[in-house]
């Protein structure tokens, strides 16, 4: 899946979410320096957070792909729609 001239694997999507929305139109810039943009659904918008690779030296713990489903549990509404994608490097 290719958005803004940058390939992305789809890691997981719970609740077939990618299909519906445009991606090109709320992926901005800002998530070009990340590893994975994770996306959830909370009252009937998208929101949108990126993550880094765990061995990534300036991660924090907020933003570590290895944390990724304590901030699903914790942050996202419960039982929400969510979709995961890594960046491909080329």
């Amino acid at each position: 899946m290719k958005i803004r001239e940058t390939e992305y694997e789809i890691v997981k999507d719970y609740g077939e979410t990618l299909s519906t929305i445009n991606l090109e139109e709320i992926v901005t810039d800002y998530y070009d320096n990340f590893d994975y943009i994770v996306g959830d659904w909370a009252y009937g918008k998208v929101r949108l957070k990126g993550f880094y690779e765990s061995n990534y030296k300036l991660k924090k713990e907020h933003n570590d792909i290895g944390n990724v489903q304590k901030y699903i549990e914790n942050s996202c509404a419960y039982g929400c729609k969510y979709f995961i994608l890594k960046k491909i490097e080329k």
